[in-house]
């Protein structure tokens, strides 16, 4: 401005160190810039020179003004390969990578030659468009004219291939680049890191690297951490860590969020938790390694109340972050909202939803499916379809979640309408989605209805029938009692049933009153040796009530072998922000007096209406027996009035509003007394009670439950 004033002449080269500032400062005004310094440049004649016209449309680019620079460029009467190159790449960085690609096919045709930054742009392009079909051509071009051995183009083809999935044809590029820098071996590692398959081959690349001589930095730090977490190795991810103080990397704040959440995946809390607080500044992807990590070691879990106080931390841990200066992001209410999921926390799941609309991350796909899963899994139904109804866009995922919800509630014939609605709009149902289409069927017996859409999986969809497929038409026979068919089918197709399907039969069978089949699936189950102790448990009950005495004595000798340890009845129920806890026969909480004087009385109630206590046989593997001794144990009447779920649902229509639903999540399968009985308290205290199992979800209203019964029949 100075030289202006004092009327000197601005040379065409000065202009440029002036556009790279208006780029650094693109976002406090330097667009703004950049278009005045172009009406300059227009008024000097400068703008004709191909250098610095170039450089504004670089510019122009990487402030967002992708229309300003294709204006630009239209009007500039010469360009070369590097002007072409900058709206290549600019569209790219844009997001625009279709245009990208228009503007290729456009410098081809008029016989402009790309140079290798201009092939490693449109790589990018390719990548971003998901157009592998085209990236492979322009690699055939590259190699054709030699350029597929330069270091960045080698960097930019394997970083395509990975990107699209094909970590084969990335390792083939990988290897094809003579001289790797750092990005080119980061790169490979990186996408070695997303893959289970290639976990090994990653490690073994960074070893190649260091005997190399290449020195990793925080990037590929980060990715060999996360190779280590996704192996659970400890032991590596320490030596890593201590390479990372070696090498000066510790403080980097990625590194520090994968060993953090390395320390989360092995169980190792207390020391990912005192890496999180030792923190001297966090990003929100360091909140969300946390609370994503407390979310997926809920599955790893060594019991039940483990699994909850991590669950408990995930939220509290949300809860400190909404009250801190950052903001949770879509990756954090997703996994949030799965941790609700997972202990059917509604009123979390309430609130959380509340802040995704106040944040406006509700409109994002990913929260949207997450936050229908946590209505179905908390047995709302209603809350789920609204959610679903409201829902901008709807993925693959997100129309299963719900078919799902449906079949999962009782409402076959909306999952079915659903399943139909789905394939109008145009979305491709996968294995999963016939998974729940097919459950749905089963829950209400549609038989010609679930052999249709089988068929349609096969011959329309293509899709191959795996074993959740094939059990859910076996379990539909036997809800409906047709056992020939049952096993006529299993005959026919050839599958191999697996444990879940054996004992699904021997249950039915012995449900049915055909202890022949009943005997015969059981010795097939026995073959496969159970790895779930409530299977050995639906066995005893079966041979003790038949007064089978050596084969009780067989089940109980290969329970013992292949130590599957002891049932374990738990159930909890939340109420007013506050978790209680019980076990069978629990006498632990204060108001259990009021609790088992309730029971005494809505069982009696119930037998005068109609129920009729189920005599289950002795719970031989529950954690109130000791040992596998040989000698029958006594019967477990008083054992099965107390069962943990009761307990929990007394707990809940004692301290809850009148007409307040109770919802109680079990982590065995609900006994067939529980389910019958607690039908009979939702009739007699007017009540909704909903139950989650390990196996599924029940929903009690008005004496009946939304699994029709025919879940009843196969309780242990």
């Amino acid at each position: 401005m100075s030289m202006l004033k004092d009327g000197r002449t601005v040379q065409s080269a000065m202009y440029v160190p002036l556009l790279h500032r208006c780029v650094e400062a693109s976002d406090r005004g330097g667009l703004r810039t950049a278009r005045a310094l172009h009406g300059h440049m227009a008024k000097t004649g400068t703008v004709a020179d191909m250098f610095v016209a170039t450089s504004l449309v670089n510019v122009y680019m990487r402030c967002g003004a992708s229309r300003d620079a294709r204006s630009l460029f239209d009007e500039m009467p010469e360009k070369n390969v590097v002007t072409w190159t900058a709206l290549i790449t600019g569209h790219t960085l844009n997001s625009e990578a279709v245009l990208a690609l228009e503007v290729f096919v456009e410098m081809l045709e008029l016989g402009r030659y790309p140079s290798h930054y201009t092939l490693g742009g449109m790589l990018n392009a390719c990548s971003a468009a998901r157009r592998i079909d085209l990236g492979q051509q322009v690699h055939g071009y590259s190699v054709k004219y030699g350029a597929d051995t330069i270091t960045s183009m080698g960097n930019s083809l394997c970083r395509m291939y990975c990107k699209a999935g094909d970590l084969e044809s990335g390792l083939r590029a990988f290897k094809g680049t003579p001289d790797k820098n750092v990005i080119t071996w980061t790169t490979m590692i990186s996408s070695c890191a997303e893959d289970e398959n290639y976990l090994e081959l990653g490690l073994g690349l960074f070893l190649d690297m260091l005997e190399g001589g290449v020195m990793p930095n925080e990037f590929t730090l980060t990715s060999v951490m996360s190779l280590c977490g996704a192996r659970l190795d400890m032991s590596l991810g320490r030596q890593v860590q201590a390479f990372c103080y070696k090498v000066g990397c510790e403080a980097n704040l990625p590194v520090k969020n994968s060993t953090m959440y390395l320390y989360l995946r092995k169980g190792e809390t207390d020391e990912a938790m005192r890496l999180f607080e030792e923190m001297d500044s966090s990003s929100i992807i360091t909140w969300n390694a946390m609370i994503s990590g407390y979310a997926q070691i809920m599955d790893s879990a060594k019991d039940d109340l483990h699994a909850r106080s991590r669950g408990f931390q995930a939220l509290k841990l949300f809860r400190d972050l909404v009250r801190s200066e950052l903001k949770p992001d879509l990756f954090t209410f997703s996994s949030i909202l799965s941790v609700c999921s997972a202990m059917m926390a509604l009123e979390q799941g309430e609130q959380i939803h509340a802040n995704t609309i106040k944040t406006g991350c509700l409109s994002d796909v990913v929260v949207n499916s997450a936050l229908v899963n946590m209505y179905n899994k908390c047995g709302c139904i209603e809350c789920a379809t609204k959610a679903f109804v409201e829902m901008p866009t709807r993925t693959p995922v997100t129309w299963t979640s719900m078919i799902s919800g449906y079949s999962q509630h009782g409402r076959s014939r909306d999952a079915i309408q659903l399943f139909e609605d789905m394939i109008l709009s145009g979305a491709r149902p996968n294995e999963i989605t016939f998974v729940s289409l097919l459950s749905a069927c089963s829950y209400a017996g549609l038989v010609e209805e679930a052999e249709r859409y089988f068929d349609m999986m096969r011959n329309e969809y293509h899709i191959e029938p795996l074993v959740d497929h094939y059990g859910c038409m076996v379990d539909m026979f036997v809800r409906l009692g047709r056992l020939d068919d049952a096993f006529s089918f299993i005959k026919r197709t050839g599958f191999e049933p697996n444990e879940a399907i054996w004992s699904s039969l021997v249950a039915g069978c012995r449900s049915h009153g055909n202890m022949e089949l009943a005997f015969y699936a059981a010795d097939r189950l026995l073959e496969l040796k159970p790895k779930v102790i409530e299977t050995y448990v639906l066995l005893l009950n079966m041979y003790v009530s038949t007064g089978r005495w050596r084969d009780v004595a067989r089940v109980r000798k290969l329970a013992k072998h292949e130590d599957v340890g002891v049932l374990r009845d738990r159930s909890w129920i939340a109420i007013r922000d506050k978790v209680y806890f019980f076990r069978a026969d629990d006498m632990t909480h204060p108001q259990a007096t009021e609790l088992y004087q309730l029971l005494e009385n809505l069982l009696e109630k119930a037998k005068a209406v109609g129920y009729e206590p189920y005599q289950n046989a002795p719970e031989l593997l529950s954690d109130s027996k000791e040992g596998y001794d040989d000698k029958p144990a006594a019967a477990a009447g008083s054992l099965i009035k107390h069962h943990s779920e009761r307990l929990a649902v007394a707990l809940g229509l004692l301290k809850t509003p009148p007409g307040a639903t109770v919802r109680v999540t079990k982590n065995i399968t609900m006994c067939r007394d529980c389910h019958s009985s607690i039908k009979y308290f939702s009739l007699l205290a007017n009540r909704e009670i909903v139950v989650r199992d390990s196996k599924r979800l029940h929903k009690f209203k008005d004496g009946r439950c939304s699994c029709g019964d025919f879940g009843g029949a196969l309780l242990l």
